[in-house]
């Protein structure tokens, strides 16, 4: 296996294993080598604006302590696990990891986190409402998967750490170096490490759907004619003073779903899925010198590592979304993005094309005022 290849049948997992059953992909090529070693991980976790954490288990409880760290935080006696969160923002090998899962949408992905346990460690049994590519760096770790969960299923008492109070193992497996267990949401799952090892999470983004009908019913109320009201202009005589009638209720459904049926677009849905784990603020200085770099001849532009960027083709255009931001674009734009979107680069008489072209030179100016590309 090579970063960007998975060795999988596509097709059979999406229509047999995605968020349906787990899957173990063994390594298959001859060496693995992790992208990412345990002291640089370490080294991450020391910096202020990184998301780590630290779970521990001593005296029967589960410990949790939030970064950043110092040295002497990873001096323990206990088994314990430190937790990285989306270090594929900040490191281009680990982010060239979500290329394994290409086949699938890329609006779904959503971080690659990298956890480092010594011999023992663990984060307890427990369940995702994500799917989740567990890929192994270094070492070994035992992996026990366990019966189907939901919100009703018990946790230990804890503020921040979800715990599963019972845990039924139906079967497990041991990971080394280079092999990949693929687990759907739902799924208890409990992972100890044997001997020290390091682990590479690629986990999905699963929108909540009251979430989406919140965003969903914003974005209608904003078009909706506030002079709209309710009519009922085949009115029956009331025969019952006070009462709310049947037919009464039937009209009041039908002039609804008649407001929310309106094809209000769905522009709302690509701002919010691509919004991004961390704030972004364009620096006004980096983007003029970005400007002024693509201006005189930029030799590459890269997507960012930690930008969100997706798009939907329309019968006006191309909605371009990038970091919760929109835009509406010509479709003389369509293969520079799905070539940037492919490729996660333009560079040479690619990008000189692109700059060429007054649309595509706008949709770049875009994704760099948006946080979604940089220039070198």
């Amino acid at each position: 296996m090579s970063t960007g290849e998975l060795d999988l049948d596509k097709q059979a997992f999406l229509a047999e294993y995605w968020q349906r059953k787990p899957l173990l992909i063994r390594n298959t090529a001859e060496s693995f080598a992790s992208p990412l070693p345990a002291d640089e991980l370490a080294g991450l976790a020391l910096e202020d604006d990184v998301e780590s954490r630290i779970i521990a288990y001593r005296d029967g409880s589960w410990r949790l302590q939030h970064g950043p760290f110092g040295a002497g935080d990873f001096q323990r006696d206990e088994p314990w696990t430190l937790l990285v969160q989306a270090v594929d923002h900040y490191i281009p090998a680990v982010a060239e990891l979500r290329r394994l899962v290409d086949f699938l949408p890329g609006w779904r992905v959503d971080d690659v986190m990298v956890s480092y346990a010594v011999d023992g460690g663990s984060v307890g049994p427990h369940y995702d409402n994500y799917d989740v590519f567990l890929l192994q760096g270094e070492g070994q770790r035992r992996w026990r998967l366990g019966q189907l969960c939901d919100s009703r299923s018990p946790l230990l008492p804890h503020d921040e750490l979800r715990i599963l109070r019972d845990f039924e193992c139906t079967r497990e497996y041991l990971l080394g170096p280079g092999d990949i267990l693929y687990i759907p949401p739902g799924i208890a799952h409990w992972g100890i490490a044997e001997g020290e090892c390091t682990t590479f999470s690629i986990g999905f983004r699963a929108p909540r759907i009251n979430d989406m009908v919140s965003r969903w019913a914003d974005d209608l109320l904003e078009k909706l004619d506030p002079e709209l009201f309710f009519r009922d202009p085949d009115c029956e005589v009331a025969s019952r003073a006070g009462e709310i009638r049947p037919q009464d209720l039937e009209r009041v459904r039908a002039q609804l779903r008649a407001a929310v049926d309106r094809d209000t677009g769905s522009h709302w849905f690509g701002a919010m899925i691509t919004e991004p784990r961390y704030e972004f603020d364009a620096d006004e200085d980096e983007l003029a010198e970005a400007r002024a770099l693509l201006a005189t001849g930029a030799g590459l532009l890269q997507l960012s590592p930690a930008a969100r960027v997706a798009w939907q083709q329309e019968p006006a255009g191309i909605a371009v979304f990038a970091n919760g931001q929109s835009s509406l674009f010509s479709d003389a734009v369509l293969d520079t993005l799905v070539s940037l979107c492919a490729q996660w680069h333009l560079q040479g008489e690619q990008l000189s094309a692109a700059l060429a072209q007054p649309d595509t030179a706008q949709l770049l100016d875009y994704l760099l005022e948006t946080g979604g590309i940089y220039v070198e």
